[in-house]
């Protein structure tokens, strides 16, 4: 006689970064990519889990993803939309000795380039750039390529955390996209969205940032009897994805 535990099968889900994971970093979706990914979301549940906003995704995918997919999270999980509807979000605002601090170090940075719109309001968290999120892709390359030398957002992460992560306040930030910083109350990272899954939930996570100072870092922390798959861009995505 079959066991009833010989019936019970894992349930896998499949969960997405956005940026660097499924697009170049703010441009849309590779549409070959997407012509496949729209027939691996008939035969598997997806769900995505970004720190932009939702206006912003559905540009880069295009609402037969964002409104497909189980659930859409917005803002590292502070905004929560179904079929496009917003079901559930945060009304947290950055308070003002943390944007004061954000201000100054606009003025102390050696990379001199300023777009405008450097602190982005999200549902619960904020984008901070120091290039500004108003950059031209050529100015955002630029911006790039002296974060990799300088390793400018590490360090801001790293200070703002020793500043802002006391109990009084309870902040954190962490790299997000190319060119900015994710700024959120602890806790309320990526990795709230675990709280609508089971814990048997057979759990595959992609994401670009899964270093320790990355957005996608704590969620994949926690996802311990699931899967990782730290990806460099969305064509190693694509690649992985081939395989199931």
């Amino acid at each position: 006689v079959m066991m009833i535990k010989d019936l019970y099968m894992k349930m896998t889900r499949f969960i997405f970064d956005v940026d660097g994971t499924l697009t170049p970093s703010r441009q849309k979706m590779d549409p070959k990519f997407k012509h496949f990914f729209l027939k691996f979301m008939e035969k598997n549940k997806v769900w995505l889990v970004t720190g932009s906003d939702y206006a912003k995704t559905k540009e880069q995918l295009g609402a037969d993803i964002t409104e497909n997919v189980v659930t859409c999270y917005n803002c590292s999980g502070s905004e929560t939309r179904h079929k496009g509807k917003v079901v559930n979000a945060s009304s947290w605002t950055l308070p003002d000795e943390a944007r004061s601090w954000l201000d100054m170090q606009l003025i102390l940075s050696e990379f001199k380039l300023r777009t405008g719109n450097h602190i982005e309001e999200r549902r619960g968290c904020i984008n901070y750039s120091i290039v500004g999120r108003n950059a031209t892709f050529k100015e955002r390359n630029t911006y790039i390529e002296y974060d990799k030398v300088s390793k400018e957002r590490s360090n801001l992460a790293k200070s703002f955390n020793y500043v802002f992560g006391r109990e009084s306040l309870g902040l954190h930030a962490a790299i997000g996209g190319d060119t900015g910083l994710d700024i959120y109350p602890i806790g309320k990272d990526k990795s709230q969205i675990l709280d609508d899954f089971n814990d048997d939930d057979d759990i595959h996570f992609f994401g670009d940032k899964m270093d320790m100072s990355g957005n996608d870092y704590p969620l994949s922390s926690k996802n311990k009897n699931g899967t990782n798959h730290h990806v460099k861009n969305w064509q190693e995505t694509f690649k992985i994805l081939k395989k199931y």
